[in-house]
């Protein structure tokens, strides 16, 4: 019999439009031969649907007006039923689910906030799970568990929304450039490079639209290294890529909209990429991840690698990091669905 997986995309986030393409080629991929696949889609607002159309209306976010192929869903907190309520005028059915791929970016879906929902049902999830989904969101909580194994981090202050008022004191022992960001936001929204004192109230003010908690880091010199890893007992790492960034900083216009130059592989020797991939397995092991994951790290010129940050869902559009990165050591997409599938089998023995 097949494996009824659920595909979740959308979701109340800044991140909404770039779930949409990543589940359309999670679901262009994944085999229906081998699986019983049911596309479950969250709207901005935040309503939950089952949906039975065409892939394509995914992609070009007019799904949720396909209104003959929608079907209101909520997941059955009931842990005996492991699935999902659907809810129409000549009753109500149970659909069980023998695993659900959160396809979500950001807020309310890569936070560990779906993880838990679906962990408290029983519900096998793909990828990093509540704990580790949270920590990886929160900046401030990641650098602090991965320095103290040793590892470097930027130097960096803490700001809560009610401490405004001090974050000149709190800062103080920085030094010019930071960047402002919220410390549990994802794709680099609200973040703000501050030359000086007198920028950092504006910084804070678009930070603090994105979170009541932001940190404010020193800049690293240098530049971003990233590197994918997949698995749960046993770890496979992809090539090593290099973000260039011609000017500016990399925000979220330049990952989406500019175009940054990815270098892959990335330009360091094959000793600097063996360093960078077993910190990054070092990393995931310590966030206590599983599944699948980008980290990112600077490459300092003397050479000293400094943690970034964890993308516990990178994005799975054919021309992501995390994809590619795997693809140069021969893994196509439809493998990876399938290797993911399999490390759960044999995990959760579903």
């Amino acid at each position: 019999m097949k494996k009824k997986i659920a595909v979740l995309f959308g979701g109340r986030s800044p991140e909404y439009r770039i779930s949409l393409s990543s589940a359309y080629s999670v679901l262009s991929h994944l085999d229906s031969q081998t699986y019983d696949i049911l596309p479950i889609g969250i709207t901005e607002s935040g309503d939950w649907f089952c949906y039975y159309g065409d892939y394509e209306n995914i992609q070009d976010n007019t799904w949720a007006q396909d209104y003959p192929h929608l079907i209101s869903a909520a997941v059955s907190q009931n842990f005996s039923t492991h699935g999902v309520m659907e809810f129409t005028c000549n009753g109500n059915r149970m659909i069980k689910l023998d695993y659900a791929f959160p396809v979500l970016h950001g807020k309310n879906g890569e936070d560990g906030t779906v993880q838990g929902l679906l962990e408290l049902a029983g519900i096998p999830v793909i990828g990093c799970g509540t704990l580790a989904s949270a920590l990886c969101m929160d900046k401030d909580k990641a650098h602090t568990m991965v320095q103290s194994t040793g590892i470097a981090v930027p130097n960096s202050a803490v700001i809560w929304v009610y401490e405004r008022q001090k974050a000149l004191e709190l800062v103080s022992g920085l030094r010019y450039p930071l960047f402002v960001k919220p410390a549990r936001a994802g794709s680099s929204y609200g973040i703000t490079k501050v030359q000086s004192p007198s920028e950092l109230w504006d910084a804070m003010d678009t930070a603090f639209q994105h979170d009541s908690k932001i940190v404010a880091e020193e800049m690293v010199e240098g530049f971003e290294v990233g590197c994918a890893v997949m698995g749960i007992s046993e770890l496979t790492v992809g090539r090593v890529d290099e973000v260039q960034i011609t000017q500016g900083f990399y925000d979220y216009d330049t990952k989406y909209v500019k175009q940054s130059v990815v270098h892959l592989p990335a330009r360091v020797d094959d000793a600097c990429e063996k360093r960078i991939q077993e910190t990054a397995k070092a990393i995931y092991r310590i966030l206590g991840c599983s599944g699948f994951a980008r980290v990112d790290l600077f490459l300092t010129p003397s050479g000293e690698l400094v943690f970034n940050e964890v993308n516990s869902i990178p994005g799975l559009t054919e021309r992501s990091r995390f994809l590619s990165m795997m693809k140069a050591v021969g893994l196509e997409f439809g493998d990876i669905l399938k290797e993911l599938i399999a490390m759960y089998e044999t995990e959760y023995r579903v």
